[in-house]
């Protein structure tokens, strides 16, 4: 198990991310496992805002990709994880991609950052030339 994977309580379903259809998807997913692990409808809301998030930025920055979704449990309790993954460029300055306002794209600048803010684990993983994953994890209160 790496660091990107939690005691898994179901298979991962998965979306290849390639067109904003697929964006869609993968909010529909996400929505779907969140209802299942019985999230409060606020969590279920950061969550899909997150997840869609991401997805956008798999497809637009990383040049397309895969979200990889599944219930997971950990000491008890359950929760959902996401994680994007991409072959695009990869990020070449962490830190600034996670700060608000700041944008590579014409975007507001709070992609990354507000994706992190929504969720309770963020862990994201990237090198330049290698793409970027990104896991994001909301356990049910």
């Amino acid at each position: 198990m790496n660091a990107f994977e939690q005691d898994s309580e179901g298979e991962d379903e998965t979306v290849s991310i390639v067109t904003n259809d697929d964006v869609v998807r993968a909010r529909q997913l996400v929505r779907t496992l969140a209802q299942r692990c019985k999230l409060s409808l606020v969590d279920q809301t950061k969550l899909v805002t997150a997840a869609s998030e991401l997805a956008r930025n798999t497809l637009v920055y990383g040049g397309g990709g895969v979200m990889r979704a599944r219930l997971v449990q950990r000491a008890g309790k359950s929760g959902v994880t996401a994680v994007f993954e991409d072959s695009g460029p990869g990020i070449p300055d962490v830190e600034q991609a996670l700060t608000d306002g700041w944008t590579s794209g014409g975007g507001l600048g709070l992609g990354l950052s507000g994706a992190r803010r929504l969720v309770d684990d963020f862990r994201l993983e990237t090198e330049a030339g290698s793409g970027t994953r990104v896991a994001v994890t909301k356990w049910a209160r």
